[in-house]
């Protein structure tokens, strides 16, 4: 009795110390109930152990219930009662009408069940449903997470692929409506009341619908029917038409690694995973009495250092980390749940040490959704495919701009991304920004590259006198919203050196207003430290963010001008330009337009949806399966021995200089196909170089340059162009600084190394140059060889006139001496 009353205030403490609403920072404004459903056997008893002790230390808000399906029989015997706060469910593993074997379908029963005789049920508003399988990592607060009354939140199940064939057609009237989800479940209790007889009995219909338990069907690798319960959830919610916010970075299977920046907030151990020869399968313990067995634990993980010794990938090391967090999550459970049993005092050893420590305190502290965690919260993955095609649909218009100067360096990079704008299927228009001086404004020759607002150029800022063109950005979008018509509801901003793959619309990635859509800019370290808290009031809601943005209309007129002038104030604040601070390598404010926007952004507490499958910068590893719609080559990428690097083309006149182009990329044929991901780094590399010299093809054409086939001169013959017009005083030096700034591999058959042929009229020019030149050589050398062969003849007359002056000298000497 004692050490039950020693468990229970050490569990009052802990709470009490860590406090619902402390620890999350907020007291939850709705009532929450979670639930989980198991059977009468030690399988599921060492399960419930950790999954009560992660919900403790995870500090979720309000009471958890075990849904306990037992026959009489098994009650007789059943030690585990007071392992949970506990509803028993009469068991429906043996169905009571037809005699299948089916305990899964306990489930759906016993939601029923609570719902129909729980007091609980009847003070409640949101329900958190999971599995005896988990480890709940911090709280789980279904409005947090974007669940709204209608819209469940859910994790993915991306197997059940009779969502999207013939089983979702027979066993629903709404295929159309069916979510692959389930593992995390989130709703309105007014949801789950709808949903749960549904969910009971379209499972009884798919586990009687034995024709269709095949693999191809059902996704089920055994064949069985043995996932029925959970198409029996799907399908129960597309009859009653809820449709589903799928979260796919809250959950993980320990053994998985974590995508950047993602802090997951649950754990479910269904599948075995190991770190280095250590491993853990739950099959493996399913008639393990480890509750009742004194002292015993699962065995014992390595340790993190161990971890952080052998690991060098910082993201591999998160995964393990993750796994060991598991694991010991359980065995600390069992620890107490072996006190509470009236076991001895355990003997000393450095793994119970550990347990005990404060370091482990430390790392299985609540964790908190991320951002990033938070990115992927979209309706179904299928119904997202179906709105894009579905016919008749009335979508919110939608304009794309983006920011240049009068240079010739984002001349070139306009056509590449109008070109690949026309060819992506982005909606509505686009429109080019372009910030010019007067002056540069009247000699400027590229304003045809592309529809176009301009902007007055503030790269030297009116005021402080500043040199920082980058400001152009937000300066020219604040002028852009003064002065044109706009009819559109969501605008895309993008910068110039992009390329665009496919089409980036509010619908398909979850913008809405008051939360736009972006991609991340991890480098942004001001977010996080004293550069936030200096520039803006809510550093807390400062994102790491930029490249892409998605944003209503409405918030981009907000928070314009807040972009301005949080930029325009980082700048000027060269005490905090230390990389240390911002995370400029160069510490030289350069960065301080992005930083404008994160802080102006977070002025007005917008929280972005932060996606990273739009945008990949050439190359980068891709992940496997993202289709990409952005080419970001703001850094230099190779294939092999090419390389590509914008910055050498800062002052190359690729616009007007007929056929001009970057090196042209290796062969895909020719790349190295042993490492699959390489390879497919290499192949958007590829993509990337040849749309931008597809985009240059077209302009030069539409320029009406002379046919390509005409260019064969060699580099050799480019050299002595070169220097024969410096020879003549006509040298031109910016193709000089052209040829000396752009290392061009040698083996490149149509770079920027080869003669810049002109066009139209100074063609023609340049040959009547060349045939006076040829005729006034020809007519030299005519002259030359008339002269010279009269002077040969000259020559011997001049010989004998010398002889006989010589010889009447002498005479002449002679007479007079």
């Amino acid at each position: 009795m004692g050490k039950s009353l020693a468990l229970v205030l050490v569990v009052v403490v802990q709470l009490m110390g860590r406090g619902w609403g402390v620890e999350t920072g907020r007291e939850a404004p709705w009532r929450i109930h979670t639930l989980f459903s198991v059977e009468c056997q030690n399988y599921f008893d060492w399960q419930t152990v950790g999954l009560m002790q992660s919900f403790r230390k995870a500090g979720q808000p309000g009471p958890i219930t075990r849904l306990l399906s037992c026959t009489e029989d098994e009650k007789k015997n059943y030690r585990g009662m007071g392992l949970a706060p506990t509803l028993e469910v009469p068991s429906m593993s043996r169905h009571p009408k037809t005699g299948d074997w089916y305990p899964a379908i306990n489930k759906p029963a016993g939601v029923v069940h609570w719902l129909k005789h729980s007091k609980d049920a009847e003070n409640v508003d949101w329900v958190v449903i999971l599995d005896a399988d988990m480890i709940i990592r911090g709280p789980i607060i279904p409005w947090e997470l974007g669940a709204e009354k209608g819209r469940p939140v859910a994790a993915y199940y991306g197997y059940l692929i009779g969502c999207d064939n013939l089983l979702a057609k027979l066993h629903t009237k709404h295929p159309e409506l069916c979510d692959k989800v389930g593992g995390l479940l989130a709703m309105h209790i007014d949801d789950l009341r709808a949903l749960a007889p549904m969910w009971l009995s379209k499972t009884e219909e798919v586990r009687e619908d034995r024709a269709h338990w095949a693999t191809n069907l059902t996704g089920d690798i055994y064949g069985k029917g043995w996932i029925s319960e959970m198409y029996g959830y799907s399908f129960g919610a597309a009859e009653v038409g809820l449709r589903h916010k799928i979260n796919d970075n809250l959950m993980i299977y320990p053994g998985y690694i974590p995508r950047e920046g993602v802090e997951p907030i649950l754990l479910h151990y269904g599948l075995p995973f190991s770190v280095g020869n250590w491993s853990f399968s739950k099959l493996d313990h399913h008639e393990d009495d480890i509750v009742y067995d004194c002292d015993r634990l699962f065995p014992e993980p390595p340790y993190p250092r161990e971890i952080q010794l052998t690991e060098s990938d910082p993201n591999k090391r998160r995964g393990l980390f993750i796994s060991i967090e598991c694991i010991n999550t359980l065995n600390e459970g069992l620890l107490l749940q072996h006190k509470a049993n009236g076991c001895s005092k355990p003997s000393w050893s450095k793994y119970l040490s550990f347990l005990k420590s404060k370091k482990f305190a430390e790392l299985t502290q609540p964790k908190f959704p991320t951002p990033a965690t938070l990115q992927t919260m979209q309706e179904s993955i299928k119904a997202e495919q179906k709105v894009i095609d579905e016919p008749g649909r009335q979508y919110p218009k939608i304009h794309t701009i983006f920011s240049t100067e009068c240079t010739p360096y984002f001349d070139w990079q306009t056509v590449g991304l109008v070109h690949s704008f026309h060819l992506s299927g982005q909606p509505g228009n686009i429109t080019r920004l372009l910030s010019c001086t007067d002056e540069d404004l009247r000699q400027y020759t590229g304003h045809d590259l592309a529809p176009t607002h301009n902007v007055p150029s503030m790269s030297r800022h009116p005021l402080t006198g500043d040199w920082y063109p980058a400001i152009n950005k937000p300066a020219a979008v604040l002028h852009w919203l003064n002065h044109a018509n706009i009819d559109a509801e969501f605008i895309v901003i993008l910068d110039a050196d992009m390329i665009l793959r496919g089409p980036i619309t509010p619908w398909e990635f979850n913008a809405e207003r008051g939360r736009p859509v972006s991609t991340p800019y991890d480098y942004l370290i001001g977010c996080d430290n004293e550069l936030a808290k200096l520039h803006t009031r809510h550093p807390e809601a400062c994102d790491k963010v930029g490249g892409v943005i998605i944003m209503h209309i409405d918030d981009l007129r907000n928070f314009a001008m807040l972009w301005l002038h949080k930029t325009e104030e980082v700048r000027a604040d060269k005490a905090h330009y230390a990389t240390n601070i911002t995370g400029d390598i160069y510490e030289s404010g350069w960065i301080s337009e992005m930083y404008g926007y994160s802080f102006g952004a977070a002025e007005l507490q917008f929280r972005h949806v932060i996606n990273r499958e739009i945008l990949i910068y050439p190359g980068y590893v891709p992940e496997t399966g993202v289709r990409y719609r952005v080419f970001h080559y703001g850094l230099e990428f190779r294939v092999g021995n090419w390389s590509f690097d914008k910055a050498n083309y800062r002052n190359v006149d690729m616009i007007n200089r007929c056929w001009a182009k970057i090196p042209d990329p290796p062969d895909p044929s020719t790349l190295d196909r042993t490492d699959e991901n390489l390879l497919q780094r290499d192949l958007l590399s590829i993509e990337c170089a040849k749309t931008l010299n597809e985009a240059l093809r077209l302009h030069h054409e539409r320029r009406n340059c002379t046919d390509t086939s005409t260019l064969s001169t060699s580099n050799l013959n480019t050299a002595k162009e070169v220097a024969m017009s410096r020879k003549f005083g006509s040298f031109d030096e910016s193709h000089d600084h052209a040829l000396r700034s752009n290392h061009v591999p040698k083996n490149s058959s149509h770079g920027l190394l080869k003669p810049a042929t002109i066009d139209g009229m100074f063609s023609s020019f340049r040959f009547w140059v060349v045939a006076l030149w040829v005729f006034a050589g020809l007519g030299f050398f005519a002259v030359m060889f008339v002269v010279f062969s009269g002077s040969k003849r000259k020559g011997t007359r001049a010989k004998t006139y010398r002889n006989k002056r010589r010889a009447s000298h002498s005479g002449y000497f002679d007479t007079k001496t």
